[in-house]
């Protein structure tokens, strides 16, 4: 199910990180869960009374000041009004109010969205008169808050958790299939071309809240649903750069698929941007498939993909079970190869190994590589169990769990790989102890 998105929008210096920080509980430099992917995340869960939302801090976008404020304000109101399901115009206390304030406002205001006025550094109730001049942007409320000590977060969070839409598990009769990517991949060419002249639409699943429509395509007597956000939506009347935001907008996509379609430039080669968004997949432990497209236009095929596979796996090496598809989304080429793949990598997450299997396979891997001493003890592995699919997830269970190295696990998954494939999709480990 697709989590709501709750957006922190506002002025330079407003306290926007701050507010971010205290609503996921963080502190610190927030990065991607998985290793090697240092890329800075403004986007993360937070959970408030048994209700789970996406933060999101615009304000983390721009890592410098910008020269054009009212452009940077703009792009965060069209990013605001377009993902999320409540809006957080934070404001500063100190400062008191702005022309930028009241231009924001004005342009929040007319989204139609849930927006919740917020002004920011009042940390004691004699402090609240800082309020009054913000009446003039016409809120019903003004909440006062500090997100630096907490005064009144509590209440603010109140607030959120009552706006927040109602989640509902979402459940479709075909796969959900996402296609995801940077701007400028060739995302909405590959969803026309998957989708080709007859195209059924459907209306939003439940639990999604945003105003996307999916699509449904056929292929042979399957049916699959494509997850309309693969592309970046219109920049609309105020324009924004898509850029910064376009890993937060493949996340919401990424949450409801069952597999993702990660679309790569092939003429391009793999950059940041696409590992962060590689990464996300990961992180929700969803199927993959890499589409190098562009093909098309790629000199020398032959050479370039041989060069593009070994840095494909160097760069992500996280999702080194995903498949690789050579496409031309602009000519149609190879796009027919997709589907038997998808296919495959379905079956693969739903797999269940019988128990006698998996403790045959668990001893050879022990017996082949043994466990090191843990505090002059042996570790020994007597017996793993799955527990899961989608994605499959397996226990080992062992006297000592905490002396089984990542490394020994990773080398239980390759081996678990060797054996049973699971081509596509990611594996999860988990260690107990034996009782």
């Amino acid at each position: 199910m697709a989590r709501p998105y709750v957006v922190i929008v506002g002025r330079t210096n407003v306290g926007k990180s701050t507010l971010f920080n205290r609503m996921v509980g963080s502190s610190a430099a927030i990065v991607e869960d998985v290793p090697d992917v240092t890329r800075d995340r403004n986007y993360m869960e937070a959970v408030w009374e048994d209700k789970a939302f996406i933060a999101v801090d615009t304000g983390g976008f721009y890592t410098e000041p910008s020269e054009d404020i009212s452009k940077q304000m703009k792009e965060q109101a069209a990013f605001a009004i377009e993902e999320a399901d409540v809006i957080i115009h934070l404001l500063d206390g100190k400062e008191g109010l702005t022309p930028a304030d009241i231009e924001l406002s004005k342009t929040l205001r007319a989204s139609g969205k849930k927006i919740l006025w917020v002004v920011n550094k009042i940390d004691t109730p004699k402090r609240e008169d800082r309020l009054y001049d913000f009446y003039a942007l016409g809120a019903d409320e003004l909440l006062p808050v500090s997100a630096a000590t907490g005064y009144e977060f509590g209440e603010l969070m109140d607030r959120i958790a009552s706006l927040l839409p109602q989640l509902s598990k979402e459940e479709s009769a075909y796969p959900r299939i996402a296609v995801v990517g940077r701007p400028n991949v060739g995302k909405s060419t590959l969803v026309n071309a998957l989708l080709g002249k007859k195209r059924m639409i459907v209306s939003p699943l439940p639990g999604t809240t945003r105003d996307a429509v999916d699509s449904v395509c056929s292929y042979y007597k399957n049916k699959y649903l494509i997850i309309d956000t693969a592309g970046i939506r219109k920049k609309g009347k105020l324009g924004f750069s898509i850029e910064r935001f376009s890993a937060v907008r493949a996340m919401r996509s990424i949450e409801r698929c069952d597999i993702a379609l990660i679309v790569l430039d092939a003429s391009d080669g793999i950059t940041e941007q696409d590992q962060n968004i590689a990464g996300i997949v990961e992180r929700y432990a969803k199927g993959a498939i890499f589409l190098l497209n562009k093909w098309d236009i790629v000199h020398e095929p032959e050479a370039a993909y041989k060069k593009i596979v070994p840095e494909l796996q160097r760069k992500m090496w996280f999702l080194n079970h995903a498949p690789a598809i050579s496409v031309s989304g602009m000519e149609k080429k190879r796009i027919t190869k997709i589907f038997p793949v998808i296919d495959e990598i379905i079956a693969e997450r739903k797999k269940r190994i019988p128990t006698p299997e998996i403790n045959r396979f668990i001893k050879d891997v022990t017996s082949g590589v043994p466990l090191p001493l843990y505090k002059g003890r042996q570790v020994k592995i007597p017996y793993m169990t799955q527990i899961g699919t989608e994605p499959p997830a397996f226990v080992i269970f062992s006297n000592y769990p905490a002396g089984i190295k990542e490394s020994y696990v990773r080398y239980i998954e390759k081996r678990l790989r060797e054996r049973f494939s699971f081509r596509g999709t990611p594996v999860r480990i988990y260690k107990k102890l034996k009782k």
